[in-house]
């Protein structure tokens, strides 16, 4: 049992992933095994809104981690509407919101428009030479919400097809890179898994789809350059995603393209204590033995059945985070 004297957190966020709100009625994921909530995912979204307004302290922070609406919004020329209605929701809440780009992002709306969009918060970026990778392409940023403590948003679809125009260097780029290990011709099939217990998970290709995407060289030498000023400075770091990277919380076929290179960097600093992200809709949990970093994929609220809860809040204090989870999402303790 913990003894200690009750403290209060430096700080609270929360975090909420996969609403992928649509107005229509229920259907299936692609696999037709789990059954998809498109129309009362906003219902939950509202759940989560009032446990965050009604607590105390209230969450300095949301963390919202891709996926706010499906792709299926785009046929009925309703993403716009859809969209509306989830930032209307989302902005109701006790504090800023930090949003990742998913893919279905990148379903309903091109990079370029994204970045003119209410989906884009770097403006909530430390205001600073490093706060932003240098090409402005990237959607990535950095912030401090208190002293010692710093979150890096990633894109994780800075290498990729989706939201790119065809003629473009780097979706033929991204193409070309997906043929080499995908031979489909519908490259959001993936390839055959191999099931063979002695090939890795770097060797295993199921992960290049057109639903996943990677880190370009420029963003992962910003990073690099972000964690070494933060491992010169003792802060903790949380980096957080839409594509999981480490292969114990997910599995193959939803890790990012280049996930080996990330994890490179993030073991070659002393300051990463946690990585986050969605994509999966399965929650799931690893702490890696050699770094004891933290990784957590959230539940999807788009395969939460009405009755239930998708979301946690988060209280940091100086040596652990302390996740309270609702519904889906399980209590867990993080310590660095």
């Amino acid at each position: 049992m913990d003894r200690r004297p009750t403290e209060p957190p430096l700080f609270t966020f929360g975090v909420i992933a996969d609403i992928q709100y649509a107005d229509i009625d229920d259907g299936y994921n692609y696999t037709r095994t789990n059954r998809r909530y498109y129309r009362t995912s906003l219902q939950l979204l509202k759940k989560a809104q009032k446990s965050w307004s009604e607590s105390e302290p209230k969450p300095d922070f949301v963390l919202q981690l891709g996926d706010v609406i499906d792709g299926l919004n785009v046929a009925r020329g309703a993403s716009d509407r859809a969209l509306d209605k989830v930032l209307a929701e989302l902005s109701s809440g006790p504090g800023p919101v930090h949003h990742v780009w998913g893919n279905h992002e990148l379903y309903n709306f091109s990079r370029s428009a994204l970045m003119l969009s209410r989906l884009n918060s770097k403006v909530l970026a430390d205001q600073s030479p490093t706060g932003t990778p240098a090409r402005s392409d990237i959607y990535a940023y950095q912030f401090c919400p208190v002293p010692g403590f710093r979150f890096v948003i990633m894109d994780s679809y800075d290498v990729g097809l989706l939201g790119r125009e065809e003629s473009s260097e780097q979706y033929q780029e991204a193409k070309t890179l997906i043929q080499r290990y995908n031979k489909n011709q519908d490259l959001n099939c993936p390839p055959v898994q191999n099931s063979d217990p002695y090939v890795s998970d770097s060797e295993d290709q199921g992960r290049f789809t057109m639903f996943n995407g990677g880190f370009s060289p420029d963003q992962l030498d910003w990073l690099d350059s972000v964690l070494s000023s933060a491992d010169g400075n003792q802060e903790k770091v949380t980096l957080v995603s839409h594509l999981p990277v480490h292969p114990y919380t997910t599995d193959s076929v939803c890790l990012a393209w280049n996930f080996e290179e990330l994890l490179a960097i993030i073991r070659s600093h002393s300051s990463v204590v946690c990585y986050m992200a969605g994509h999966v809709h399965d929650g799931a949990y690893h702490q890696d033995e050699s770094t004891r970093v933290h990784h957590l994929t959230m539940d999807g609220v788009i395969e939460t059945p009405p009755h239930s809860a998708a979301f946690c809040t988060v209280s940091v204090y100086s040596d652990r985070m302390v996740l309270k989870g609702s519904g889906r999402v399980m209590d867990r303790v993080f310590l660095f």
